[in-house]
């Protein structure tokens, strides 16, 4: 390691911690799911994604763990989080491994609050578009969605229901960040989501692929451009009827070729960017 890197270091003159230093056991049991709620904590794995968190302002990070490598990769990145008063752990390469849920760990994981606000603070103000993720077991296609919905300039994501974490390390991952940009709320009680959406101002729209009606007529009739919050089920079983029935409307994207269907992150994708380019027309 640099003498750079190593000056960052809270501890230089002890050695790294391995996978059995309680600190490292402590954040290990951040990569489950109970673990994660008990301690209100997460795990984020890589430079782009540490460096998001480092500028998140409503969350802390609270601990760096590094190895000798990927700090002289990212002595940039340690020195900044280092002026903020983060500590910052040197762990053996052993130690990175049981911290990280990819095949190529990357030697760089931060401890971070949890990130889901309140409904109605999340919802504060008055938002013009919000994704509503119900149901939505795939971390991977949750992931996405978020970071579909901060690039769409949404104003928030809400996990609704049974659905996947919005902490899963896959679902971090594929919000490369994103999740600490806009707001992230989450409620197993949908029917309690629906009513904090709608008390907010927004129209409920299903995106649903046997929807009557599709997103291009919606939008020649200006539906588009009022205050919405889109709801998108799993990719394998959808929409429920019982959770269709409490929404105001459904849409479906037209499918002008031979594929039976979209998936779930490209339909919200459709979905999303059509209801940003209306409302900025």
């Amino acid at each position: 390691m640099s003498e750079h890197a190593r000056g960052s270091f809270h501890r230089p003159e002890a050695d790294p911690f391995t996978e059995r230093t309680p600190r490292v056991v402590a954040a290990r049991h951040l990569t489950r799911r109970q673990g994660r709620d008990k301690a209100g904590r997460f795990l984020v794995e890589g430079a782009q994604a540490v460096r998001e968190a480092l500028a998140w302002k409503t969350g802390e990070v609270h601990e760096l763990f590094v190895t000798a490598t990927a700090a002289d990769r990212n002595a940039e990145l340690l020195q900044s989080a280092s002026e903020r008063g983060i500590r910052i752990s040197e762990v053996t390469d052993k130690a990175a491994t049981s911290l990280s849920e990819t095949v190529t760990p990357q030697g760089l994981v931060a401890v971070c609050d949890a990130v889901p606000q309140p409904l109605d603070q999340a919802l504060q103000g008055t938002p013009r578009l919000v994704a509503v993720l119900y149901g939505v077991s795939d971390p991977g296609n949750a992931g996405t969605v978020t970071r579909v919905a901060d690039a769409a300039g949404a104003d928030a994501v809400i996990f609704a229901g049974d659905t996947v974490d919005p902490h899963n390390g896959k679902c971090v991952r594929a919000s490369t960040g994103s999740l600490f940009h806009l707001p992230i709320a989450r409620s197993r009680d949908a029917s309690e989501v629906f009513a904090a959406c709608r008390a907010a101002g927004l129209k409920l729209v299903a995106a649903d692929g046997h929807a009557k009606d599709d997103l291009v007529e919606a939008s020649v009739k200006g539906d588009l451009k009022q205050p919405t919050a889109w709801v998108f089920g799993s990719e394998a079983h959808g929409l429920p009827d019982a959770v269709l029935a409490e929404l105001d409307t459904s849409l479906k994207v037209p499918l002008y070729g031979a594929a039976e269907s979209l998936n779930l992150a490209t339909a919200a994708a459709v979905c999303l960017y059509a209801s940003a380019r209306d409302q900025r027309s």
